[in-house]
C-alpha cells in the first residue's frame, strides 16, 4: 500500500513539474473573432535543446554518442531530427490546433498567419524503468498575412509535455510529436476561449 502511494504522490509531483502555461504576452486576438482559418508557419530558428545548449551542439554532441555506438546511426538519427519537423511535428500540431480552435489551419488565403516559434525543445528520454519527458517552449505570433512585420498578438506557450501515457515513447521524434500535439490542443482552446469575449 505505501508503495502504491509513492507512487501516485510521484506521478503527480511530475504532473505538476511539467504543467503548461499559456499566455498572452502582448496585444489582442479579437482580430480572429468570426474567421474561420489562419495559416501556419513554424519556425526552429536560435531554439535551444536540452541543458541550454544551441542546437547545433546538441546535434555534434547527440551524433557523437551515436556514432560510437554504431558508425552511421548519428547521421540517421540527424537527419530524422530534422524531417520529424515536417512530417511529424507540424501536422500533429495543425491537427489538433485546427480541432480545438475550430480554424482551419490550412487557408492560404486567410488574413492572418500564426507562426509558432519553438525556442525550446527538451527531447526528455525513456529508458524503460526510468525516463524524462520531452517538453517544448514557444511563442506563437499571430500576423497580418499581407504584412508579417505587423504583429497582431504574441502568446507564450511554456513546457507542452512530450509523453505517451502508456510509456511506449522511447523514441524521440514520438515524444517530441506528443509535445507538438499539446502545444497545438491548448494554443487551440485558449484562442477559442479568447475570441468567444
Amino acid at each position: 500500500m505505501l508503495k502504491k502511494s509513492i507512487v501516485i504522490l510521484l506521478m503527480g509531483l511530475s504532473s505538476v513539474a511539467f504543467a503548461q502555461k499559456i499566455k498572452l504576452i502582448e496585444g489582442d486576438l479579437q482580430a480572429l473573432k468570426g474567421l474561420s482559418g489562419i495559416k501556419t508557419e513554424f519556425t526552429y530558428d536560435n531554439m535551444i535543446v536540452g541543458k541550454d545548449l544551441t542546437e547545433k551542439e546538441y546535434i555534434v554532441e547527440k551524433k557523437g554518442k551515436l556514432d560510437q555506438k554504431e558508425a552511421g546511426r548519428g547521421d540517421k538519427w540527424e537527419k530524422a531530427w530534422v524531417s520529424d519537423r515536417k512530417e511529424r511535428f507540424e501536422p500533429q500540431f495543425r491537427e489538433l490546433f485546427s480541432k480545438h480552435s475550430a480554424l482551419s489551419t490550412v487557408d492560404d488565403k486567410a488574413p492572418y498567419t500564426l507562426i509558432f516559434k519553438t525556442t525550446r525543445t527538451e527531447p526528455g528520454w525513456n529508458v524503460g524503468v526510468m525516463r524524462v519527458p520531452a517538453y517544448i517552449d514557444g511563442e506563437a505570433w499571430i500576423v497580418d498575412s499581407a504584412n508579417p512585420s505587423k504583429v497582431i498578438a504574441k502568446i507564450s506557450v511554456t513546457k507542452a509535455p512530450g509523453r505517451d501515457a502508456m510509456g511506449f515513447d522511447y523514441e524521440t521524434g514520438a515524444r517530441l510529436q506528443e509535445a507538438y500535439a499539446k502545444a497545438g490542443k491548448e494554443l487551440g482552446g485558449f484562442i477559442k476561449k479568447q475570441t468567444k469575449k
